[in-house]
């Protein structure tokens, strides 16, 4: 199917429609066809799945640029005047556009397991927010005469789903409480900075996404609790275990500990995952 014909085409189902939002290659389009899968789900028309249902894609389609690059191959930049702050805000708009398909991913995938309704509605809410997110940096950049493809791009944000595709708590984990708990700690100096720069509308933007990150972080928190509470296993304990099987690393302080509290993410479950 091509996108032209998924951007009209009613879905089948729940995870349908989230298999539609992962293969669409076109960026803008993507966060749109996530609204409207969004809309379609929260009128009650949706059932979570169907028999003719396909596969979750191991990866989502990409559009031809930006250019996907290590991170060692990575240009060095600054940050600095105008040039600095398009570079910032096109690394957040590809942030948005991979947290796009996480999220309906995450909502597609497990849609046959049995999880309350109310999981999925809270993944649904998260990639209607992320396709938001990902159009409200798309503006900025357009303000500034360019779009979100003009410059490279790292290719490691897939990884984690590709690490935790065959388990729940895993993606739980590494996603939501690790990967966007980040954006929790970095965001505010962000916005800083983008307010020191005069650019105020990049800056408000900035501050939506920050509010509503908080909200996806407390979900994620939510959810991890409730499946390890239904397994009757140590939250914290599971979470340094899945951490360091599935995620390349150590989480880096210093952290928004206000920020992270307000979602449900404790130092108990972060701290000890700064050394080994």
């Amino acid at each position: 199917m091509n996108f032209e014909t998924a951007m009209t085409q009613p879905f089948a189902s729940l995870a349908d429609g989230a298999r539609m939002v992962l293969e669409c290659p076109q960026a803008d389009e993507k966060a749109r066809l996530g609204h409207r899968l969004a809309k379609s789900w929260r009128s009650g028309e949706l059932p979570l799945f169907s028999p003719g249902d396909g596969p979750m894609p191991d990866r989502p389609n990409r559009p031809a640029k930006p250019e996907l690059l290590t991170h060692r191959a990575m240009p060095k930049r600054t940050f600095k005047g105008e040039r600095g702050r398009f570079a910032l805000l096109h690394s957040l708009a590809h942030i948005e556009l991979n947290a796009i398909d996480l999220a309906f991913d995450m909502a597609g995938r497990w849609a046959r397991e049995n999880l309350p309704r109310a999981f999925f509605d809270d993944w649904i809410k998260v990639g209607d927010e992320e396709a938001k997110h990902f159009l409200a940096v798309q503006g900025r950049l357009a303000a500034m005469g360019g779009t979100y493809g003009d410059l490279p791009a790292h290719n490691g944000l897939w990884e984690a789903a590709e690490e935790t595709r065959h388990d729940l708590l895993a993606r739980l984990a590494v996603v939501p409480l690790v990967l966007e708990a980040r954006g929790l700690d970095v965001t505010p100096v962000m916005i800083e900075r983008l307010t020191g720069a005069g650019d105020l509308e990049s800056a408000d933007v900035l501050r939506m996404i920050y509010s509503e990150e908080q909200q996806h972080v407390g979900a994620g928190a939510r959810w991890f609790t409730y499946l390890c509470d239904e397994g009757e296993i140590s939250p914290a304990e599971t979470f340094h275990a899945l951490v360091r099987k599935h995620f390349r690393g150590l989480l880096k302080p210093p952290f928004n500990d206000e920020a992270r509290a307000a979602a449900g993410l404790h130092p108990t479950f972060y701290e000890p995952l700064t050394s080994r």
